[in-house]
């Protein structure tokens, strides 16, 4: 059987794109848009994927010349729809860790005009010790300060050299924040006024909002896809039909360089997107964090199993209608039919939506997510909410490891080993709790529902100072660890 690169004959495009992040996501969602942008919307370019990570999928993408199969299935008007595409936008993926003088050699592209990126929650972050000459730098932030630094040389400060940045990863202003801690590298490695200035005229830092459920690669239907394709995709990426990017710009808009509408892709540019990332981050990856770590230590493993539980349904409808969205401002009505099609799109049968892929970097994802909710509901009820409350105890007795594979923490449920993966800092904080001695369950449980709710690190506030919630989670943690998980969500 031939290799899906071998199926197609690439047009020779200019790379207008620089992509950090190889993942299945954007994979399915902007070099999916990209490929329309090609097809119907004269955008004429190409993507040039960097991976953001030493350990990536770089040399499987170039194994396929960047040619990969998009899965779209869902249910449409009450009949099952099915699309595939072969996606030819991508150039390559570039390792920055072992091919440091490619990657920057992209900055003297005269056609570069997008970064785009997600790198997790967890990317849009300062550390602490990088520079302009390593190669590269730790953080995400870092590393586009030093490739925008080269540009700005390279073009000797030309303002139609400058570049549109668009981050997908899912915290609050994404676009500003990834400006503000590249502004804070360019001073502290002393770089000249003129590049600042060339940061504010020449360059945009847009804030967005990505919505496309994307559970990847289809490992238990891969080979029967293949064959009805007629070719091998190793990188065959399913997705769910629905999309929608939303985009802040400041000053314009640049449709007329990303011409989405042409291309008929649900693109909204806007000059504030607040309305649509609270709607979205709080009730759709809300409900997703705030089930799947308890719903897996239950025995479950993906969202459709999660939406067929008669345990973990109610759970999740009643964390959603009776505290998520209580917690929220605007049209109550509107909140809620926005809830029962995300609801829909979770049951949607062809997506199988691993929860230990929802779980990766669950820490910093609980505080974008779920803890607004939390915190919310407590400020307008004068009470804590018993689902997101209970969330986040099945986040800490997720979190229970004491040993490593690689980079990730080793979990347990019912004897079978799952992988915790976190930031560093994360996963070494829990090994420490977890591998202390403790004198009874409670005591244990104090232990970790203290440790954890006061890191001001990880919430941006000592939770402990909220009334009730410490011994809230203490309670909820016993009695997940002495009557099981099921047992405990029964109680609430």
């Amino acid at each position: 059987m031939k290799n899906v690169s071998e199926t197609v004959s690439k047009k020779e495009r200019p790379v207008r794109i620089l992509q950090f992040g190889e993942g299945n996501f954007l994979r399915a969602f902007v070099d999916w848009i990209v490929d329309l942008l090609n097809e119907k919307g004269d955008f004429n370019g190409d993507v040039m994927m960097v991976q953001p990570l030493k350990a990536g999928m770089g040399e499987m993408i170039n194994s396929q010349n960047g040619v990969y199969t998009t899965v779209l299935r869902g249910v449409q008007n009450g009949k099952p729809v099915e699309e595939f595409r072969k996606v030819t936008s991508v150039k390559g993926c570039i390792n920055p860790y072992t091919e440091y003088d490619e990657y920057m050699k992209q900055a003297e592209n005269p056609d570069l005009r997008f970064i785009i990126s997600n790198t997790t929650e967890a990317g849009i972050a300062y550390h602490e010790g990088d520079k302009l000459d390593d190669k590269p730098q730790v953080s995400y932030p870092g590393k586009v300060c030093a490739f925008l630094y080269h540009r700005y040389k390279a073009f000797n400060g030309a303002q139609d050299k400058g570049i549109i940045a668009i981050p997908c990863e899912l915290i609050d202003k994404n676009g500003d924040n990834l400006k503000r801690i590249v502004k804070q590298y360019a001073e502290e490695w002393g770089l000249e006024d003129g590049f600042m200035t060339w940061l504010d005229t020449a360059c945009d830092f847009c804030n967005s909002l990505v919505d496309r459920i994307v559970p990847g690669y289809p490992r238990a239907e891969a080979e029967a896809i293949c064959e009805k394709l007629g070719y091998q995709d190793n990188l065959l990426d399913s997705a769910e039909i629905f999309l929608l990017w939303v985009i802040e710009c400041h000053g314009k808009t640049h449709e007329d360089e990303l011409p989405t509408a042409k291309a008929g892709v649900n693109v909204i540019w806007t000059d504030d997107m607040s309305f649509y990332r609270t709607r979205k981050v709080r009730i759709l990856n809300g409900t997703h964090t705030m089930m799947v770590l308890a719903a897996y230590q239950t025995g479950l493993n993906t969202v459709e199993e999660c939406i067929k539980s008669p345990l973990i349904f109610p759970m999740a409808k009643r964390g959603l209608f009776e505290e998520i969205i209580p917690s929220m401002d605007g049209d109550k009505k509107q909140l809620e039919e926005y809830a029962g099609d995300v609801l829909e799109r979770f049951a949607n049968p062809y997506i199988v939506h691993l929860l230990l892929s929802i779980s990766l970097n669950s820490v910093s994802k609980f505080k974008t997510r779920d803890l607004p909710s939390l915190l919310g509901y407590y400020k307008k009820e004068g009470k804590l909410p018993d689902v997101l409350s209970f969330s986040l105890a099945a986040l800490i007795s997720f979190y229970e490891g004491t040993e490593y594979e690689g980079t990730a923490l080793k979990g347990s449920r019912n004897g079978e080993k799952y992988l915790i993966q976190d930031s560093p800092e994360v996963l070494e904080k829990f090994q420490k709790l977890y591998s202390a001695s403790y004198a009874s369950v409670s005591e244990k449980a104090a232990a970790l529902s203290k440790s954890v709710l006061s890191d001001t690190s990880w919430w941006g506030e000592d939770l402990t100072a909220v009334p009730g919630l410490e011994e809230k989670i203490k309670g909820y943690l016993e009695s997940i660890w002495t009557d099981g998980m099921t047992k405990a969500i029964e109680r609430i």
